[in-house]
């Protein structure tokens, strides 16, 4: 291991240099507003997913290849790491960053930023638990930037690739399990519960001679390295909560700039 270290350093380098043109904020049109982040904290629960419309030169290849609004995924942890950034503000979500690889970081990391809330709707807390330790565990864990091909295929935002391919493309590094992508991290901490995000499903005759037609639903899991952060917007088995509507949002309370004050916010 020692001979191949230096050979592998300046393809590490040029990987780590690729990494932070990638990460760089790029001009980007928002599909939608920026989220209060205190009205997030206040409806998060912990094994919550946090979906995240980024603004960074890989986000927009990300957005393109699945064809979504979301190129980045993060688990909140809650209080669960009791640590805090030089700020001050408390390590509640747990995430996948190409150039730091799994880490923990305050919510104002996404200060600024459109984001969605996705729930699994059947965690038992024992459950929520098991999948913020699956993830916590893998603090740590970093990308594999001496792979320079996997990050210079993100240099073109819009890849000219068939629709059929553009999953895979998202795979990122040596296919080592202590390599992490966003949506991969999440994924795999679901599934050591067991809990489905987006799994195949097999149809079966039941066998039953009281119900000829009955049919059985076979479940079968679908690879962690295919999930993609749109996966859990689209899950059915995954709710999507707004901030907004949690905090109790009543349209009467509105002041419309077309109206007078007295029938703006009239009931």
């Amino acid at each position: 291991m020692d001979a191949v270290a230096p050979a592998a350093a300046p393809a590490r380098a040029v990987g780590g240099a690729l990494a932070r043109y990638l990460s760089q904020p790029s001009h980007v049109h928002g599909t939608s507003a920026a989220v209060d982040l205190g009205a997030l904290a206040g409806m998060l629960r912990p094994a919550d997913v946090i979906l995240v419309e980024g603004n960074s030169h890989f986000s927009t290849a990300v957005k393109y290849l699945t064809q979504s609004t979301w190129s980045h995924a993060a688990l909140y942890v809650g209080d669960r790491l009791g640590t805090r950034d030089a700020q001050g503000q408390a390590h509640v979500v747990v995430e996948a960053d190409v150039n730091e690889g799994v880490r923990a970081v305050a919510l104002t990391q996404f200060a600024g930023l459109h984001l969605r809330v996705c729930r699994a709707v059947s965690l038992t807390e024992r459950e929520a638990q098991a999948v913020i330790d699956h993830a916590v565990a893998r603090l740590g864990h970093r990308y594999d930037l001496r792979n320079v091909f996997d990050l210079m295929r993100y240099l073109l935002p819009t890849p000219p690739v068939p629709l059929r391919w553009r999953r895979r493309l998202l795979a990122l590094g040596s296919g080592d399990p202590t390599r992490a992508i966003c949506s991969t991290l999440v994924a795999q901490a679901f599934q050591s519960v067991r809990y489905p995000i987006l799994p195949l499903v097999e149809r079966r005759p039941a066998n039953d001679p009281m119900c000829p037609a009955c049919m059985d639903e076979i479940y079968h899991v679908r690879h962690h390295s295919l999930f993609a952060p749109r996966d859990f917007d689209v899950s059915p088995y995954f709710a999507v909560v707004k901030p907004t509507l949690a905090a109790g949002f009543d349209h009467h309370a509105l002041r419309w700039a077309d109206l007078p004050l007295s029938q703006g916010a009239a009931r």
